[in-house]
């Protein structure tokens, strides 16, 4: 699942897998030493507002628990649990709080290559399969709720095949090993391009990256490590455009595609890594989707315990 960027940068990082801070050469390679059956548990926090002006409205924070394991090690890869547990929803929506709570207690299994880069969810069929059995009794309980039909169906859409469900159910997983898997020197800034999956159906979104090491901690063995990314304004605002108008959102007064506002989507990721072992130990990312005057965030927060 890494994009080629990722792939060239460890390309021209070289293979060396001792150490994974340099001080001689102010450098840090980052790469996953876990042994079968290591365990680390997480808290994570994600949090969804509106900013309009200077009010804040349409806030959600949905807290849980996230224990990972490794099940397996190989020469070649890791194979990896997540297993998700004690979700707590602070939102006025009780449609929300009850959908976003169906993912407890649920298990994913991502498979790593030796780096600790995300290469595939292995048993995507068993999570998409749980999420339809929770999304059984809530389908009856809802069913005279209005809207709630199209939320579970928007809900379920992300579960539907094995690359929806990898671009889009594990994101604090992608979040989490973002870094891994290539070598970067302090205060150099690594640029290149990406794609994002389109979640309209249509073509990947180019999206612009900076990579940057910002510090070096050898005493404390660790590093921080910073990612900014800004998806094409002009292909994110035709693709919302088209969307909108294929399911009816306009009518019949479908304006001209020059007259909606442009639309923008920026990432900012920072992780905290330990250095000897290559586990994530704290980790934050914003998105911001902009139009008019109006702002979405989004925002995760990955914390060790």
């Amino acid at each position: 699942m890494k994009t080629s960027f990722f792939i060239l940068i460890f390309a021209l990082s070289g293979t060396t897998l001792l150490g994974q801070i340099n001080m001689s050469d102010s450098s840090a390679q980052l790469i996953g030493y876990w042994n079968l059956g290591d365990q680390q548990t997480y808290d994570i926090s994600f949090e969804k507002f509106k900013v309009e002006g200077d009010d804040t409205t349409s806030r959600m924070l949905i807290r849980y628990t996230v224990d990972i394991t490794i099940r397996d090690s190989t020469e070649n890869n890791y194979l990896i649990e997540w297993f998700y547990r004690n979700y707590d929803i602070d939102s006025d929506n009780e449609l929300v709080r009850k959908i976003s709570k169906a993912a407890e207690d649920i298990a994913v299994l991502i498979r790593t290559d030796e780096f600790g880069s995300i290469q595939e969810v292995v048993n995507w069929e068993e999570v998409r399969d749980y999420m339809e059995m929770a999304m059984k009794p809530l389908r009856k309980e809802l069913k005279k709720v209005p809207g709630a039909e199209q939320i579970i169906e928007q809900t379920m859409a992300i579960y539907s095949s094995k690359a929806a469900v990898e671009a889009n159910a594990i994101k604090d997983a992608l979040q989490f090993y973002t870094f891994h898997g290539a070598k970067y020197t302090l205060n150099e800034k690594l640029k290149g391009q990406m794609k994002f999956a389109n979640n309209f159906g249509g073509e990947p979104f180019d999206v612009d990256v900076i990579l940057s090491l910002d510090e070096l901690n050898e005493e404390d063995d660790n590093v921080v490590l910073r990612m900014y990314q800004s998806v094409n304004s002009e292909q994110l605002t035709k693709a919302t455009y088209e969307y909108l108008a294929k399911i009816g959102t306009f009518g019949d007064q479908i304006p001209d595609f020059e007259d909606l506002p442009e639309l923008t989507n920026d990432i900012w990721t920072a992780s905290r890594i330990h250095g000897e072992s290559g586990w994530t130990t704290y980790s934050k990312e914003t998105k911001k989707v902009s139009a008019e005057g109006i702002t979405n965030v989004e925002e995760r927060i990955i914390r060790i315990q």
